[in-house]
């Protein structure tokens, strides 16, 4: 089953969320500030992107710049940053099986599909 990771109020996330429902495929949808993923989620996530915690995260965000940048940081404690803030995730993030894409820009999605 094809999930998508979800933030309702991301552009992004619409436009991930449109490619999906054109595509006619059942998906599910985790609205992941609601319902947080858990340290081993991620963890999960990670390894079916094929990327770095660090890469997973929104730099940009308030909070991130607030705690984390510059610090050193190991692998286990940006994905507890993640857990602990959420919207510190990149958006959105598609899985299908065992492959996941984040759909920067959204039309990646289709590349999984």
């Amino acid at each position: 089953m094809i999930k998508i990771y979800h933030n309702p109020r991301c552009g992004k996330s619409r436009e991930g969320l449109q490619i999906l429902e054109e595509s006619g495929q059942d998906f599910e949808i985790v609205k992941y500030l609601e319902d947080v993923p858990s340290k081993e989620e991620l963890k999960n996530l990670i390894g079916k992107l094929g990327i770095s915690p660090l890469d997973l995260v929104r730099k940009n965000e308030a909070i991130w710049k607030e705690r984390y940048k510059g610090k050193t940081l190991s692998d286990d404690e940006v994905i507890s940053a993640m857990v602990e803030h959420p919207k510190l995730i990149e958006r959105p993030i598609v899985v299908n099986g065992s492959k996941a894409i984040v759909g920067r820009p959204p039309v990646q999605i289709k590349n999984i599909l």
